[in-house]
């Protein structure tokens, strides 16, 4: 009790200091008006806070507000992650997926996976790191010129028992034509617990 109670008050700390989404109504309007919950056929009610941060050169570091638009040269990453309102420490997934491979025009190998890890656990600064080396290393993204700008999603989602011994995904599994929602029930990851998402067009 005293651990959850702990990190009970952090979160509502960081919340207070340096999240970039601090309402999660807001966050989750911004998911509907993208349609990422019908494209990805899952429900979006979101319990807590994901940020994500895009290390810069030049120390100008880029953290995002669900659906910003972010230019393609700023999201080399690796993206780094802190949460704010959770009610574990962990273990937590992470996933990032691409539902307008190769164009949004034209998705024939959505979901296109950019990042899948898992053994993400909450420091107490609110960052979130994993402890095992991800299934997926990160992907930057990459649209094709000539194409609209993609949509870029992350999410959070508990991890459960036996998630480390899944055979769903390895690291050889085509990152192409990847379905997260029928990933999420395969490995009984339940519904996401937090999310945001960025927009990246070609460069011109």
């Amino acid at each position: 009790m005293r651990l959850s109670l702990s990190f009970s008050f952090l979160s509502l700390f960081v919340l207070a200091i340096k999240a970039q989404d601090r309402d999660l109504g807001v966050v989750k309007r911004a998911f509907e008006a993208a349609d990422i919950p019908a494209d990805l056929s899952l429900n979006f009610n979101p319990t807590a806070l994901l940020e994500v941060t895009f290390p810069e050169s030049d120390g100008n570091d880029i953290t995002i507000h669900a659906g910003q638009q972010v230019p393609r040269d700023s999201t080399a990453g690796p993206p780094i992650y802190h949460a704010v309102g959770l009610r574990s420490s962990g273990p937590f997934v992470i996933t990032m997926v691409d539902p307008d491979a190769p164009t949004p025009q034209m998705p024939t190998v959505a979901q296109e996976r950019h990042f899948l890890g898992g053994d993400f656990h909450l420091d107490r600064t609110g960052r979130l790191t994993n402890s095992t080396a991800g299934i997926d290393e990160f992907l930057q993204p990459s649209p094709p010129a000539g194409s609209d700008a993609h949509r870029y999603i992350f999410m959070l989602w508990n991890q459960p028992r036996g998630f480390d011994q899944q055979t769903v995904v390895g690291a050889d599994t085509p990152r192409g034509s990847f379905n997260v929602s029928e990933f999420a029930r395969a490995v009984g990851l339940g519904e996401p617990i937090a999310g945001t998402f960025l927009f990246v067009a070609p460069n011109a």
